[in-house]
């Protein structure tokens, strides 16, 4: 296992993944803040090195010579940028091909890059370490599809269980030019029979084929966010996205906005690839996790206290912070409004909810910066559409809707069709009274926790109550903290009553 990278009170970092897959290679920059693991350059090649492994034994001549090149222009990248540390490891094509070490080797010489070949019970753990990294609640098992193999891996309380490999990846199958869709789908059925000890409810699905299938039901339902990370789709809503991407020509596939000619080639496959699964471990929803194996590898390199970090939370420190508001303020609000938190209607669990208010707390400040006639809609969709993980979709509207109280925002928000798809409307009452609890607090103290302190919230008996301390009554309890305390109280449909003191 490598050394740490960085623990919890660390300075960012950058850190470097090479991927070398059967179908594509991809190098990825990270910077890692504590737990918040941001993308912030990613390439891919699709280089097909498994393309000719199941006719030959070996890695395609084209596909070595592409992703050769490849790898010399991500080794000067990484010359340039200097990451605190680089991972570069190999799958399936490689591990299998009997030129896969010479190919290592080849490349080690030109490019200084020192790959690790991943065994297959590696590459499963990888792959479900990073969906762990991003959605740490999972619980069911991942699927990592790539380009010569399927990795299935259960997940379960935070922890890896055993994987298996099966080749099932696409250029695994061989050349099926020729076959029907009821004789691939068949093809596939059988060699499925091994992972009849995966049976649950959610799958976890992993790899760039997948991703695409999902945009695919993005597309065709007008879908309004789109954000693959834990998108979430039903059995039905994959089997008849399947059958649709299995009817399509290889000429029309091509046709779809954004859809490449060499993913055109391999998405029927994984569309079949995907049915098969729901049927064989009786699947009720498939979740995307856009990470995978390279996450999983940085994940793993973290230290104990940052691990265990939620990554919502992290995210949430991240991007508020960046907008200079004091390191004491979140704590200060979210201890501050915890009455009114407690007071309102569960719109994911009483647990959840906490975590959520927490992270909202955290992003309090995140337009400051921001031009006051734009800060509303900029801040509801940085937060809408951020890339910070441990999320679902819902969740995001919410805190969304939240932001979009805290700075004064209208109960439609910015997106109304998008938030109303996204959220049910006791959710989306939840989400503005704790916006708007936030702006109560914020305005309150003038962003203080100085201030704040000097003055409290309690809801009892169908009222919300705001009190000062001694002496602090005539500054923090005036005519605006009496329009915010109003607009607060009517959302959650309580009176408002305002004393002179405690």
């Amino acid at each position: 296992m490598p050394e740490a990278l960085l623990s919890a009170i660390g300075a960012p970092r950058d850190v470097a993944a090479i991927d070398i897959g059967s179908n594509s290679v991809r190098l990825v920059l990270y910077r890692l803040e504590g737990r918040a693991i941001w993308t912030v350059f990613n390439e891919k090649v699709l280089a097909g090195l498994g393309r000719d492994l199941a006719a030959t034994g070996k890695l395609s001549v084209e596909g070595a010579a592409q992703a050769l090149t490849a790898l010399k222009r991500f080794a000067a990248v990484i010359d340039g940028v200097q990451p605190a540390h680089t991972f570069v490891a190999a799958t399936a094509a490689v591990r299998e091909a009997e030129d896969g070490r010479a190919f290592c080797d080849r490349v080690a010489a030109e490019t200084g890059l020192r790959i690790r070949i991943l065994s297959g019970e590696e590459e499963a753990r990888y792959a479900a370490l990073g969906v762990l990294a991003g959605i740490p609640d999972a619980e069911g098992v991942v699927a990592d599809l790539g380009g010569s193999s399927l990795e299935l891996t259960r997940v379960e309380g935070g922890t890896v269980g055993r994987g298996v490999t099966l080749p099932l990846g696409p250029f695994a199958m061989g050349d099926q030019k020729g076959d029907d869709t009821d004789r691939r789908r068949a093809a596939i059925a059988s060699r499925l029979e091994p992972a009849n000890a995966y049976r649950t409810d959610t799958l976890y699905a992993v790899g760039g084929a997948w991703r695409t299938l999902a945009q695919v039901h993005m597309d065709v339902t007008g879908y309004p966010l789109h954000v693959v990370h834990q998108y979430a789709m039903s059995a039905a809503d994959v089997r008849e996205t399947a059958r649709l991407i299995a009817r399509q020509s290889k000429a029309s596939l091509e046709k779809w906005p954004g859809l490449s000619k060499k993913r055109a080639e391999t998405l029927p496959h994984a569309a079949l690839v995907l049915e098969g699964l729901i049927e064989r471990l009786g699947l009720k929803r498939v979740m995307l996790s856009a990470w995978g194996v390279r996450e999983g590898l940085v994940y793993e390199a973290l230290d104990a206290e940052t691990a265990i970090t939620d990554p919502l939370l992290a995210g949430s420190s991240a991007l508020g912070a960046r907008q200079g508001i004091s390191p004491t303020l979140p704590g200060a609000l979210r201890a501050w409004i915890d009455p009114v938190v407690g007071a309102l209607p569960a719109s994911f669990g009483k647990e959840r909810d906490a975590v959520l208010a927490d992270a909202a707390c955290r992003l309090a400040d995140l337009g400051a910066r921001l031009h006051p006639d734009h800060r509303i809609e900029l801040a509801f969709d940085q937060v809408l559409r951020a890339p910070v993980a441990g999320q679902t979709h819902a969740e995001r509207a919410y805190l969304a809707t939240a932001v979009n109280a805290r700075y004064g925002g209208s109960s439609a928000t910015p997106e109304p069709a998008t938030i109303s798809r996204l959220l049910t409307e006791e959710q989306r009452k939840g989400g503005r009274a704790l916006g708007l609890a936030i702006r109560l607090a914020c305005d309150l103290s003038g962003r203080s926790p100085q201030l704040l302190v000097n003055a409290r919230a309690s809801v009892k008996d169908g009222v919300l109550g705001l009190t000062a301390a001694e002496g602090y009554a005539d500054v923090l309890l005036g005519e605006q903290t009496r329009r915010r305390g109003k607009a607060l109280a009517e959302a959650m449909g309580l009176k408002l009553e305002i004393a002179g003191r405690e």
